[in-house]
């Protein structure tokens, strides 16, 4: 997911990764200071199990990534990927936008 494009299956990871409100919250935490799992797993009322499974879900999206320090996993946040789909969203509300535009323009003719 590295390339400038992305693929199909690369969008439907992001989103899907982005679908669940503590996935959501981790990248949130992640993206100003890296944090360790332990950490991340302080936060939430599930087992550290759980968070390494969304870290994972996460990951493969590549929101975030892992990096090992001793013997902790720490996780970063990556900003790209993220304005990356910013600009995705973007690009739909404008074509919205442009539509209701011209929704209302035929409606003002009539």
């Amino acid at each position: 997911m590295v390339a400038d494009r992305l693929t199909d299956e690369d969008w439907d990871r992001l989103f899907h990764a982005l679908a669940d409100s503590t996935r959501r919250d981790i990248v949130v935490q992640v993206l100003h200071e890296g944090q360790s799992i332990s950490t991340l797993a302080g936060r939430y009322a599930m087992s550290f199990a759980a968070v390494q499974k969304h870290v994972a879900v996460l990951e493969r999206a590549g929101l975030v990534r892992k990096e090992k320090r001793g013997r902790e996993q720490h996780v970063h946040g990556e900003p790209v990927v993220l304005s990356r789909a910013t600009r995705l969203l973007e690009s739909y509300a404008q074509l919205w936008r442009h539509r209701a535009q011209s929704i209302d323009a035929l409606l003002e003719e009539t």
